[in-house]
């Protein structure tokens, strides 16, 4: 298994000091979005919400690895390394309201988040497969959680990637559970990685807690899958908070655990720590990273109560090329609903 932190100083790393800051920056970043999106959604701005917290490293070491090329697949809990990689806070929020597309004009090669468990598996082979053939060069990176691999799409996808050599690289964060199941009630295997030799394919662990160690594994992956070799990634982390706000984790969860210190540690404070110990972070950094993390939040959160929700009827689209009869016939209940109500709008 791949990591850094516990190896050595940061002398010890590919990594410049520089980066490894920018990794730090991006680690508060997307751990201020979470605490804020928790908060709103407390409050009723939005319906439901899946927290990381306890999950940044392992997302943001990925997401710096992607080039800005690569395509990213990502789902519901991917919500750090989307924003890492570039995609604007405002337009994370905006799906958890409903839009079904990215509401700004960025170009990053960025699925909308998948929320059913292990579907952007065989879209992401897809894509790599149709990016072999037009000869391009970029990799697919598609994110999934340990409950995906007990999936029927995690089979099928990575059968196909490792028989027509897709350039993609399968991140798996084994975050200890999948909603209340736990990783030992899943499978028998000793590790989800070593699931990759029954498709024909690589598979490796590193440290999820290590930012650094996720990025030099992510960077050699990404190489691999651009010469046409897949690669699962099982990047081991622990889930801190619920599944979703509208989980318990009381119910299952009693004490923090029989997994290791290393793994349920808090990965900001362990890498804060390093950082500090390596002389390249201060109190006075760190307080211009953490007020800048704060600002960027606020304008988010105000992009997008300034964006006007959208269209209730947008639910029918993007769904089929032509409706199906069954969503024809919702759709003209609601338009029905709408008029019997004498044009007024119905509330959300």
């Amino acid at each position: 298994m791949n990591r850094v932190i516990a190896a050595g100083g940061l002398e010890a790393t590919s990594v410049s000091a520089t980066e490894a800051l920018g990794c730090y920056r991006d680690m508060v970043r997307t751990r201020r979005f979470d605490e804020r999106a928790l908060a709103l959604q407390r409050r009723g701005w939005m319906s439901g919400y899946p927290p990381f917290r306890g999950q940044e490293a392992s997302q943001v070491g990925a997401a710096r690895a992607l080039s800005r090329t690569d395509w990213l697949v990502p789902t519901y809990r991917s919500n750090a390394m989307q924003i890492a990689h570039g995609v604007p806070m405002s337009d994370v929020l905006l799906f958890r309201r409903g839009y079904a597309e990215y509401a700004s004009d960025h170009e990053l090669n960025v699925f909308p988040q998948a929320v059913p468990i292990a579907t952007g598996i065989p879209h992401a082979v897809g894509i790599g497969m149709a990016a072999s053939y037009d000869g391009d060069d970029p990799a697919v990176c598609c994110y999934f959680g340990d409950g995906a691999t007990s999936e029927g799409d995690f089979h099928e996808g990575l059968n196909f990637a490792g028989v027509f050599d897709a350039p993609v690289v399968f991140l798996c964060e084994n975050n200890g559970w999948a909603i209340s199941v736990p990783r030992e009630r899943q499978t028998a295997s000793e590790t989800l990685a070593g699931k990759a030799e029954a498709y024909g394919i690589d598979g490796v662990c590193v440290d999820g807690n290590d930012p650094l160690a996720v990025f030099e594994t992510m960077t050699a992956a990404l190489e691999c899958a651009r010469d046409g070799d897949p690669v699962l990634v099982e990047s081991l982390t622990y889930r801190q908070g619920a599944h979703t706000t509208s989980d318990d984790p009381d119910r299952y969860r009693d004490d923090p655990d029989e997994l290791p210190e290393w793994r349920t540690a808090d990965p900001l404070e362990r890498y804060e720590g390093f950082l500090r110990e390596a002389g390249v972070l201060d109190d006075d950094l760190v307080d211009e990273i953490e007020g800048d993390a704060e600002s960027e939040v606020d304008e988010a959160v105000e992009t997008a109560e300034e964006t006007p929700l959208p269209d209730r009827e947008t639910v029918f689209e993007h769904v089929f090329a032509d409706a199906s009869p069954r969503l024809a016939d919702q759709r003209a209940w609601l338009e029905s609903v709408d008029a019997d109500r004498d044009g007024r709008d119905l509330e959300y």
